[in-house]
């Protein structure tokens, strides 16, 4: 995928989360001791300062980021509402893309 493609899709899905609202069935709620609430917040974190650096993640930012990968691949299979788990997936989604990206500067 072409930089400015990759660029365009994380805005895209960035704009996508930010109009989605939060699921209310997973406030409070871990799986396997990953609280869901938090990752949310870091993984979305991670990916608007991708967005915001111009396409580039500090290495401190890119190991959170593996992390929360992780962590979404553990917990989405476990979300049984379809649209809770579909909120995570284009988390998740959002997360490879930026991980995948090399840096730009």
């Amino acid at each position: 995928m072409i930089s400015s493609e990759r660029t365009q899709k994380a805005a895209n899905l960035w704009q996508e989360h930010l109009d989605a609202e939060f699921p209310v069935n997973l406030r409070g709620v871990e799986f396997e001791d990953i609280d869901m609430v938090l990752l949310d917040a870091d993984t979305a974190g991670c990916a608007y300062t991708w967005i915001n650096n111009g396409g580039t993640l500090d290495p401190e930012r890119r190991r959170i980021l593996q992390t929360c990968i992780e962590d979404l691949d553990q917990v989405i299979p476990q979300i049984s509402d379809p649209s809770d788990r579909q909120y995570y997936q284009r988390l998740h989604q959002l997360a490879l893309l930026v991980s995948r990206a090399p840096d730009t500067k």
